[in-house]
């Protein structure tokens, strides 16, 4: 198992600042989504020569692993010219995980094109099958590269995606047919994946990677308004990612279902909900998951 830390809440230090932080805390791994100096949102990675091995000298000093990175592109997207970045962004992307030794990458199946071009045309942007399609160009590109050079990639249904849902996700991951390519489930998610919290876990055995711990309350409960947005009826998804405990997910039926499916990957805490404790929070979530490993792993 990877105990692994998202340092999106200590995003502020340096990288070199950021690896001795996370060490310091008691994690063994780092996640690193997407930072300016790093794998930057959209955009090509802010990555060169000495950036590189000072961080892999932090990685190194400190004994931490770098258990994933998390690129986001849109790979997904009806707009050529965005597709066309998108696929050229992962291919650097690829390049600079071989270079930092890292065996996996996280995503997510995509946004489609970017919101402001919807402000003058909206076609195909929100079409789920547009979006798929364009998809499984990408994978078609990407994937063979992936497994010459022996990087997993894991894949999340998001809200707000033109893929919600574990049950499609996964029939998209068999589809791929390759042993690169496999699945995360995103704890704080949970509610947006489908009714049967257990059912959703279940569908992901044997492709199951990474899995993203943080609580969230149930949108789904009290008529639909655990949390009201206004005006009614606006197209949002608002989740959170809160502690252990904050939430409504059963963590001990969670826990107990990952470990009767044998999982061993990785272990990632993404809370995100408080910057003004992260340390603190950060903590508290590494000893609770390292409590239910040792409860339900035997």
């Amino acid at each position: 198992m990877k105990h692994t830390l998202d340092p999106h809440m200590i995003r502020h230090l340096s990288l070199e600042d950021t690896v001795r932080k996370v060490a310091e805390l008691g994690y063994d791994h780092v996640e690193m989504s997407p930072r300016p100096d790093f794998f930057s949102w959209w955009t090509r990675p802010k990555l060169y020569p000495e950036r590189i091995r000072s961080f892999k000298q932090a990685l190194r000093d400190t004994g931490v692993g770098l258990a994933s990175i998390q690129p986001m592109y849109r790979w997904a997207s009806p707009y050529p010219d965005e597709w066309d970045v998108a696929i050229d962004n992962w291919k650097r992307a690829i390049e600079w995980a071989v270079e930092l030794e890292c065996p996996l990458f996280v995503s997510e199946f995509g946004r489609g094109g970017s919101p402001d071009r919807s402000l003058n045309d909206r076609s195909g942007l929100h079409r789920p099958e547009t979006c798929e399609n364009q998809f499984f160009r990408a994978m078609d590109v990407l994937v063979p590269i992936l497994e010459r050079e022996g990087i997993k990639l894991s894949l999340e249904a998001h809200p707000e995606d033109w893929l919600e849902e574990i049950a499609p996700a996964v029939d998209i991951i068999k589809t791929i047919n390759s042993p690169m390519v496999r699945a995360s489930f995103i704890a704080p998610h949970t509610f947006f994946y489908g009714p049967d919290m257990v059912a959703n876990l279940r569908a992901t055995e044997g492709l199951l990677e990474h899995v993203r711990l943080a609580d969230t309350y149930d949108h789904n409960k009290s008529s639909a308004l655990r949390y009201i947005v206004n005006p009614p009826g606006s197209k949002v998804r608002v989740h959170q990612h809160t502690d252990f405990g904050q939430g409504e997910i059963d963590w001990d039926t969670f826990f107990a279902t990952l470990a009767d499916m044998k999982f061993d990957g990785v272990l990632s805490n993404c809370v995100f909900a408080w910057e003004d404790r992260a340390e603190d929070s950060a903590r508290y979530m590494l000893s609770e998951t390292k409590r239910y490993v040792e409860k339900y792993w035997k």
